[in-house]
């Protein structure tokens, strides 16, 4: 696992493709969460994500950061 883009997540950046319409990130009521969960949005809809395999879709994906249409850079 990356711990880079781990701790991006955890810091609440949202990592993403606005063309692509992808993002994940870290809802602000999973802060300090001994077991963390991810929000993976994509045009088909909403995924809970560990943090571990958020880490792996956001490599996968090569998703980077950026601003999302409704929360913005942070996602909390």
């Amino acid at each position: 696992m990356s711990k880079i883009l781990a701790e991006q997540l955890l810091a609440g950046i949202i990592l993403g493709d606005n063309d692509n319409q992808e993002y994940i990130y870290l809802p602000g009521g999973e802060v300090g969460s001994d077991t963390p969960c991810c929000i993976f949005e994509s045009k088909s809809g909403r995924q809970d994500l560990p943090l571990e395999k958020a880490v792996e879709q956001v490599k996968r994906l090569h998703l980077k950061p950026v601003t999302h249409p409704e929360m913005g850079r942070r996602s909390y």
